[in-house]
């Protein structure tokens, strides 16, 4: 067996690890090799405690240890006697061996695929970078193989909610063409790779940088206005909520267990460096309607925001349905408000203005404040418009007014204090960005 401080060596490197360091504790409960010879391709899942993890590891000679491991130190999980391997049925034919996480691999990259899409075959693969909790391969462009790390038993949502949301005619979504699943468990899934797609995010900070730099005060007259895009992205997730509503069904909405949730994530922040007001959140909170006024509840994304949508030239293509990976899957799965959504990417609006002001010089940022929240105001408003207009979405909202208002801004809360905890976990340095936002939303 590979050793497990080896293991937990390689896990502890890894961006889509969530703990801090080598894991202290880590037991392989179960692992699967394919009988595909030299490289070898294996699977492991490991248990530290917290958590479940997928490694995919490719397994070869030393000798033959290849030239693109170069450069990926933490794709390298080390080099081991054969014994080491002869568990997973690799060990034949040499002395030692190096094992490695196999995404980087084309060789075994294509094997994965099939894996999926049994009929599917590729000649080129590249990892994409930036992800946190998953590795995407794209294949010549036109396919991508999303690779589940952190794994939880059954179906993993991402599958589950994009397959339901194409059934249910909801144009906006890559649709599944396979799965690798093993006892149940999701492994990774494969969808048409949106090519020429741009992010969200890094539109809006196309139009930002644009307005930053020209000094443009009124973001409607800016060249780089997104507005349009804000409106027309608002039409599409009430589309995309309409369709959750059609495929998973609605439900009574739950005011008390909203506030529960943003109350317990307050409670964490009582002390130093947040210093959160409790007091303040359970008064904001207390703005609640009830049930009867709160709207429906219905299966959401969980995890929106501008980083997982793409504009294509066909329109706004909706991506990740895994939900918050902080929040444990139950609550992931749970149904919410559609304005739960909303909130999320009302709140990317203003990372996106603040993350953008933070790129100029220093002495320049209080200048640009107004800028950013002009921008923010703009395409909050289109968003809104856009998403509002939708026939139908009324029916799963709370009525217009106090009530709506009331809703959504305690998921904007709920959010901005989930933001705080992940960036002093992660990015103390962004951490003044969602302070700011609850200091705003208690104020009123």
């Amino acid at each position: 067996m590979i050793p497990y401080s080896m293991l937990a060596g390689y896990l502890g490197r890894q961006r889509w690890y969530a703990g801090t360091g080598a894991p202290g504790t880590l037991t392989v409960i179960d692992r699967w090799a394919e009988n595909g010879g030299s490289p070898g391709l294996a699977r492991l899942l490991v248990d530290t405690g917290d958590a479940a993890y997928q490694l995919v590891l490719g397994v070869r000679p030393a000798a033959q240890r290849p030239d693109w491991l170069r450069g990926h130190d933490e794709a390298v999980v080390g080099e081991v006697e054969a014994a080491e391997v002869a568990d997973l049925g690799l060990a034949g034919g040499a002395d030692r061996f190096v094992v490695y996480d196999a995404v980087f691999d084309p060789e075994l990259a294509a094997r994965m695929l099939v894996q999926a899409v049994p009929d599917e075959r590729a000649s080129r693969v590249r990892v994409m970078g930036g992800e946190q909790s998953n590795t995407s391969l794209v294949f010549d462009e036109r396919l991508i193989l999303k690779v589940f790390r952190r794994l939880h038993e059954g179906a993993n949502p991402d599958v589950e909610v994009a397959a339901a949301l194409a059934r249910a005619g909801f144009d906006n979504v890559a649709e599944p063409l396979g799965v690798w699943r093993r006892a149940g468990t999701d492994l990774a899934v494969c969808t048409p790779y949106l090519a020429g797609a741009a992010e969200g995010w890094a539109l809006a900070l196309t139009s930002l940088r644009d307005m930053y730099a020209t000094a443009c005060e009124d973001p409607a007259q800016c060249g780089g206005d997104f507005g349009a895009e804000a409106r027309r992205l608002g039409q599409v997730t009430a589309g995309m909520h309409l369709a959750l509503a059609a495929a998973f069904g609605t439900g009574p909405a739950d005011p008390a267990g909203w506030a529960a949730g943003a109350q317990a994530q307050a409670a964490r922040l009582a002390g130093p460096p947040a210093a959160v007001d409790g007091d303040a959140v359970r008064a904001a909170l207390a703005r609640l309607p009830e049930p009867a006024a709160a709207g429906a509840s219905v299966r959401v994304h969980g995890d929106y925001h501008l980083g997982q949508v793409m504009r294509t030239d066909a329109g706004w293509y909706v991506l990740d349905f895994e939900g918050e990976p902080a929040r444990p899957p139950a609550e992931r799965r749970a149904t919410s408000s559609p304005l739960k959504d909303v909130a999320g990417l009302l709140r990317s609006f203003d990372y996106a203005a603040a993350y953008a002001r933070r790129e100029r010089d220093e002495a320049e940022q209080d200048a640009l404040a107004p800028m950013a929240r002009a921008w923010e105001a703009r395409n909050r408003t289109a968003f809104l418009a856009g998403y509002e207009a939708t026939e139908g979405i009324d029916a799963l909202l709370p009525a217009p007014g106090a009530h709506r208002a009331a809703v959504l801004a305690a998921f904007e809360l709920d959010k901005a204090l989930y933001e705080v905890l992940y960036e002093l976990a992660h990015r103390p340095d962004w951490v003044e960005i969602p302070l700011a936002a609850v200091r705003r939303l208690l104020a009123g």
